[in-house]
């Protein structure tokens, strides 16, 4: 008997009835053969880390953007909480850990350049406009390896593009990523505004840290608990009412004091502006893209926009900034 049919049969034996075995994947768009060893969602965790998109994540905002300190999250530190806080979850319900783990690591791969600050202007100058769970499918279907894409299974892709607040995941480990999402970011956008002295623990509403705990350990830990305990055995991935409401209710007060018009964001017209500029450039000059770009546009007949887009999302802040300063920033002449 082949590895890979052997942990298959153990996840027949020991996995929830309600988790996602690998051997009933509904496949891929493109049929290969199997591996001899590793089971199908095991592979596409594999493929994702191995990935261009997920190495640039490790210098794309989080949140605090252009940070000076080495210890603020970053999109790749976020992505790996995420994943992290997902696999306990779904190792204590008895879900399907690879998947899981494949979903939450390729969850935010289409992420823009500067954060939300970032999507918010591509979607606003962007002909077809722009979403990241959107964008992170693309990337894996269309984008990664010069246009071939990672060819993931629909399971992967499906929970990758429900991540969202919004979204409805076919898999019940598709929607522990989801949940789990919120929770990192929740928490570790705390932790780092209050590193970054916006604000102190004792600031954030008592209503809220009553249920969920008065430190970023006792909530993580009292929320995963929560989730656990509550869907245990159950077709669904849920938390207690009051546990929920506290948690959105806190998510709304981040989005109140930090996300939104705190001193953290004061540079982030500056970066719309910036990536608004490399966008009607690169719109005027697609001859300048790099190849498998420009590929995209004469032989597959993508539209230039959205190539363009394509382009610009995938850019690390660092790379953003140094393309502008190339094109748009005078150089001191030398004689």
């Amino acid at each position: 008997m082949l590895i890979r049919e052997m942990l298959e049969q153990t996840e027949v034996e020991t996995l929830s009835p309600y988790a996602s075995l690998s051997q009933n994947t509904r496949g891929r768009d493109r049929p290969e053969p199997l591996c001899d060893m590793r089971p199908e969602y095991q592979r596409d965790r594999d493929r994702i880390i191995h990935c261009k998109s997920f190495r640039r994540l490790k210098h794309k905002t989080q949140v605090f953007l252009a940070p000076e300190g080495d210890h603020y999250r970053t999109r790749l530190t976020h992505t790996l909480e995420v994943a992290q806080i997902a696999r306990s979850i779904a190792k204590a319900l008895r879900m399907n850990e690879s998947l899981t783990e494949a979903i939450a690591l390729g969850h935010d791969l289409g992420h823009t350049p500067f954060g939300h600050s970032g999507e918010f202007i591509l979607n606003q100058i962007c002909e077809d406009g722009f979403a990241h769970y959107k964008q992170s499918v693309r990337v894996v279907e269309v984008l990664e390896k010069e246009g071939q894409g990672l060819n993931l299974t629909w399971e992967v892709r499906d929970g990758i593009l429900n991540h969202r607040t919004s979204g409805h995941p076919s898999t019940l480990e598709g929607c522990i990523v989801r949940l789990s999402d919120k929770i990192a970011y929740i928490n570790h956008d705390i932790d780092d505004a209050i590193r970054g002295k916006l604000f102190v623990e004792s600031d954030l509403p008592s209503e809220y840290t009553d249920v969920l705990g008065n430190c970023v350990r006792d909530r993580l830990n009292n929320m995963i608990h929560d989730i656990i305990v509550q869907s245990l055995d159950q077709p669904c991935i849920i938390m207690s009412p009051g546990m929920e409401t506290a948690m959105q209710g806190l998510r709304s007060w981040m989005f109140e004091n930090v996300y939104s018009g705190s001193a953290a964001k004061t540079e982030e017209k500056k970066a719309q502006q910036l990536i608004e500029a490399l966008y009607k450039y690169y719109l005027n000059h697609t001859d300048q893209l790099p190849d498998e770009y420009q590929r995209m546009i004469a032989e597959r007949g993508e539209k230039k926009t959205r190539v363009v887009c394509d382009y610009i999302a995938g850019m690390s802040d660092s790379y953003a900034i140094d393309r502008f300063e190339e094109l748009f920033v005078p150089k001191a002449w030398k004689g």
